[in-house]
């Protein structure tokens, strides 16, 4: 007697013309079609509004003219091989991340060789019209080396697939190492002060290790909110209420005038070190309720089943509940790490010349006096590029962990 395993078949899909869909959505009856017809003429006006402004009568000189300071700021012109070599060892980790992770999965399909050419004719022609060719060979060699590495990643991963647990050390090792070229710690040179860092470099810089420190903050914080010892919880209440209901300018002043105070006498943090206490303090209590919430979500029959197997309260939450409520949570821990990077421009305030920072004080150049249109619209595509590197990478993380929802 033979059984044989059911195949299960999914529904069956149906396809539909644009014609039929454009009918069925937006043409469907006199009311809808009267919407769809006002809102093409309104994109249509912004549209035309922007793309006359963009070629016939923004001056992007100005952006031309100071694109080095917009990307490092006043960093010494005869140390930039420090910044090119720091991006090719990020651009490298990057890589081979991707190829590990991609280890089962194909690289690069249509889809992703006709982003990588778009992405490729994008960098020859913005850097050709921005600065010199010798930087437009040298991003474009970064991409190259992004590919291969991610090739050489995935062959990796497939023969050693333990690889990926590694990647977190790997990561913070190849930071380390880029933080101390860029400081002029390794490598020989003139060492650079931390203070005298700006423009997007110091954007980067400081969102990154606020983003890496405030992430461990932000778990204890959620653990200690639900501990069962009342010190630890209440503590943990006391500290996310109170940084919840203060604004990130006056934790930016206070990190600024308090932190050298609470630190043994003779050690003096610099600006940018304070600045980043405070992003990490105002960060953490935000991801400590994102985390909270994951956590509720996780049901306590998994709890209950884990400590019958005799699981104790550390490997329990290690193990069992702590990576359900952060896989449940990845889009809102990812939102707050984008807000994160772009309150780094409040840094301006407490004298900081960040990314906003640098283009203020280029509009301070007379020569540049009623540019303010076109600087704050290159910054703002910077920021939307980084926000939007970001959220792109964590649905490729959910796509990984298999969370996303549709």
């Amino acid at each position: 007697m033979t059984t044989d395993t059911p195949v299960f078949v999914g529904p069956p899909t149906r396809q539909i013309s644009p014609w039929a869909w454009a009918h069925k959505n937006l043409f469907s009856n006199w009311l809808n079609t009267l919407l769809t017809i006002v809102s093409v003429l309104i994109l249509g006006w912004v549209v035309i509004g922007l793309s006359t402004w963009i070629f016939s009568q923004a001056q992007w000189a100005v952006i031309r003219d100071n694109f080095r300071l917009f990307l490092v700021g006043r960093y010494p012109v005869q140390a930039l091989w420090r910044v090119w070599a720091s991006l090719g060892l990020i651009v490298a980790m990057g890589g081979i991340s991707w190829g590990i992770l991609a280890r089962n999965i194909r690289l690069l399909d249509r889809r992703g060789l006709l982003l990588l050419g778009i992405l490729a004719a994008t960098v020859v022609i913005v850097l050709a019209l921005l600065t010199d060719p010798r930087s437009i060979a040298l991003s474009l060699g970064m991409l190259v080396l992004l590919v291969v590495l991610a090739f050489v990643g995935q062959r990796l991963g497939q023969a050693y697939p333990p690889l990926g647990t590694w990647l977190p050390l790997g990561w913070l090792v190849g930071f380390l190492i880029a933080y101390a070229l860029v400081r002029g710690l390794i490598g020989g040179g003139q060492p650079v002060k931390l203070d005298d860092l700006s423009g997007l470099l110091l954007t980067l810089l400081t969102a990154i290790v606020s983003i890496v420190v405030s992430f461990p903050f932000g778990v204890l914080l959620a653990l200690g909110r639900r501990s069962e010892l009342p010190v630890v919880r209440w503590l943990s209440i006391a500290y996310i209420e109170l940084v919840r209901g203060l604004p990130l300018v006056t934790i930016l002043f206070a990190a600024q005038l308090l932190v050298p105070l609470v630190l043994p006498t003779g050690i003096r943090p610099e600006r940018v070190m304070r600045a980043i206490v405070g992003l990490t303090l105002f960060s953490a209590a935000y991801l400590a309720e994102n985390v909270r919430g994951g956590l509720q979500s996780v049901p306590r029959g998994q709890v209950e089943a884990a400590k019958a197997l005799g699981l104790n309260p550390v490997l329990n939450t290690s193990l069992i509940v702590l990576p359900q409520a952060l896989k449940a949570v990845i889009p809102t821990i990812v939102g707050q790490f984008i807000s994160l990077f772009k309150d780094t421009s409040l840094l301006a305030i407490v004298g900081l010349t960040e990314l906003l920072g640098m283009g203020q004080s280029i509009l301070a150049n007379p020569q540049y006096i009623g540019k303010n249109a076109e600087v704050y619209a290159f910054i703002g595509l910077i920021y939307w590029i980084c926000c939007y590197a970001m959220s792109i990478a964590s649905q490729r993380l959910e796509k990984q962990l298999g969370v996303t929802h549709r």
